[in-house]
């Protein structure tokens, strides 16, 4: 057993309360669960779960439980019943049917409700860049923040969280993965950040058609063991169709044996006409026997449904969309400000003909400003001849409430309806679902829809803005594989950093106000900066020595001085060089990752 882990258990303060408290009403052996892997306490226990949405069951589960080393991400389709799941096993809502037990306390970081509390520490207010007092005044980002902030502060030993990444920046996203990392806790999310999910979960529950599902290990792991069943039932219904066809095929065989059994000659004595009608019909009745019996065995198969096919999407645009210029798009002293803030001074860029570049940033530093720039053809830019544009907004204002989804996507459409429906079935918008008026549609499928509006048209310079925002896991790999295979210039901006991972080849960052262009992908782009964090820590690191050094001899001489020292003037210098080092430190500080 590992003396290490159980240690560390039994040093939360709260472990004695949550076991005291548990083995009282059930006993100690289903409140603690020990093994090779140590002792893990059990946070959460539901049986028989049943929630329904009108007269349709949306969750069904069960037996399930969850211990203090559980780290669970909850994926599924969009309107699947996620949140609904989440508030159930957090107690903030009731089942149907069966019950929900949890131990101790808990946090619930909400997406969409305001903060539980209006105080947070300090200490990781700080840390999250953000004010310890909330106020409505605060942007989407700096909200999101301040309830992680409050969660993580609570030191509860369970933490629900409501896509949490939600109007966080890249910055703030992996602030966020580091401190939840750290948190000795349990954990159950709910997140379409799959970078995201690999890094933190060791489960994924799965819920589909109302069953759910747990998969040992992340993200990654979780989509070999899906490829893997999705392989088996392809085997299983090749295996079912043979053997189908195999059985089927004795049967025909059999009853053209029946029809061959010969019929008495005519020539025939009565004596020996009887003895050969018998062995016919002996004969006949084996054959028949031997056909009800195969027929049954038919029967009793088990029954393989063919695997949906999943068709590939390949956006082929036609040679007279075609941009011929070097550079599409580029930009000389580009400035601008809002009142007195300046978000560009002088900023430069260029981008060339078939890059697929991701522009990434913190909030507020002008990534959509940018876009609406290169949209509105500031006189600082400078967009290609014959550029054909198809913006993706978050607003959403291309689709028209009053038509259906097909009739929105079709309107402006360079492609056939079969390949237009393949690709709304792709995103989860099957069969009669087309014929729905986007006025009624929810937010996850107006972006959607508005998704391929844009792609199908007749455009070769594609920009978007969060094109994943309020997408299910399914959608985004989706848009994903729409993306890598679009063969014209892309400019987007993401926090998604699995999509600008698999999508982009160029980087494009906004810093102190001018543009940076990296060529190459994002981990390449990453791997960089992690080198030149190196040099600058290195060159901090000697920075702060030399000065240390410095402060250590005036602290001497200040307490042994000499005749000859200006005890005044070394005063004032080891008050300036504490004044140097402070901002050197916390600087080291955030380069080597420590709080």
């Amino acid at each position: 057993m590992d003396i290490t882990k159980i240690s560390e258990f039994l040093s939360w303060p709260w472990y004695f309360c949550v076991c005291a408290k548990v083995s009282r009403l059930f006993g100690i052996h289903d409140t603690i669960l020990s093994g090779l892997g140590g002792v893990f306490i059990l946070l959460v226990e539901c049986s028989n779960l049943k929630k329904y949405f009108a007269d349709r069951l949306i969750i069904q589960l069960e037996n399930f439980k969850v211990y203090s080393e559980d780290r669970i991400g909850i994926v599924g389709a969009n309107g699947v019943g996620k949140t609904t799941l989440l508030k159930i096993l957090s107690k903030g809502l009731e089942p149907d049917e069966g019950q929900v037990k949890l131990y101790g306390k808990c946090a619930y970081i909400s997406q969409l409700d305001p903060p539980e509390q209006k105080q947070t520490s300090a200490e990781l207010a700080a840390q999250f860049g953000i004010s310890s007092t909330w106020n409505e005044t605060m942007s989407g980002g700096e909200t999101t923040r301040f309830k992680l902030a409050q969660s993580l502060s609570q030191d509860c030993p369970l933490i629900f969280a409501d896509e949490p990444t939600s109007n966080l920046d890249l910055e703030g996203i992996e602030l966020l993965e580091r401190r939840l990392a750290e948190h000795r806790s349990g954990l159950i999310l709910i997140s379409h950040d799959r970078r995201f999910l690999n890094q933190l979960c060791n489960k994924i529950l799965e819920i589909e058609e109302g069953e759910l599902k747990v998969y040992p290990g992340n993200y990654s792991d979780y989509c070999v063991q899906k490829q893997e069943e999705r392989e088996r039932r392809q085997f299983e219904y090749q295996q079912y169709i043979k053997e189908k066809k195999r059985l089927l095929g004795a049967v025909e065989e059999t009853k053209q044996k029946v029809k061959n059994v010969r019929k008495t000659p005519k020539r025939m004595g009565n004596s020996e006409a009887r003895l050969h009608k018998m062995g016919d019909q002996k004969a006949k009745a084996s054959l028949d026997r031997a056909i009800k019996s195969t027929e049954t065995r038919i029967e009793h198969l088990e029954v393989k449904e063919k695997p949906a096919e999943q068709q590939r999407i390949k956006l082929d645009v036609t040679d007279s969309g075609m941009l011929y210029s070097k550079i599409i798009i580029e930009g000389n002293d580009i400035c601008k400000t809002f009142g007195k803030e300046a978000i560009f001074r002088d900023a430069e860029f260029k981008i060339e003909n078939g890059a697929k570049v991701a522009l990434i940033g913190p909030n507020g530093c002008g990534k959509s400003t940018l876009l609406k720039m290169i949209l509105a053809k500031d006189d600082s830019l400078k967009v290609a001849q014959g550029a054909k544009i198809g913006y993706f907004s978050q607003d959403m204002t291309i689709l028209k409430d009053k038509l259906s989804i097909i009739e929105n996507v079709m309107e402006e459409s360079i492609y056939q309806e079969s390949f237009v429906r393949t690709l709304l079935a792709r995103l989860l918008l099957k069969g009669d679902a087309v014929y729905k008026q986007v006025g009624l549609l929810s937010g996850g499928e107006r972006v959607k829809v508005s998704f391929a509006k844009i792609l199908l048209q007749d455009i070769n310079l594609l920009i978007l803005d969060e094109p994943t925002n309020y997408l299910d896991i399914n959608s985004l790999e989706v848009i994903e594989e729409a993306l890598r295979g679009y063969n014209r210039t892309l400019l987007f901006v993401s926090h998604d950093r699995s999509l600008i991972g698999s999508v982009a080849d160029h980087i494009m960052t906004i810093e102190n106000q001018g543009i940076q262009m990296f060529q190459g992908s994002y981990a390449d782009y990453l791997a960089q900066k992690d080198r030149s964090s190196d040099d600058g820590r290195e060159d901090l690191e000697k920075q702060v020595l030399i000065l240390q050094h410095r402060l250590t001899e005036v602290v001497g001489r200040l307490s042994i001085p000499r005749k000859k020292d200006d005890m005044q003037a070394l005063d004032k210098e080891y008050h300036e060089l504490l004044a140097k080092l402070k901002p050197l430190r916390e600087k080291l500080k955030g380069l080597t990752g420590l709080s």
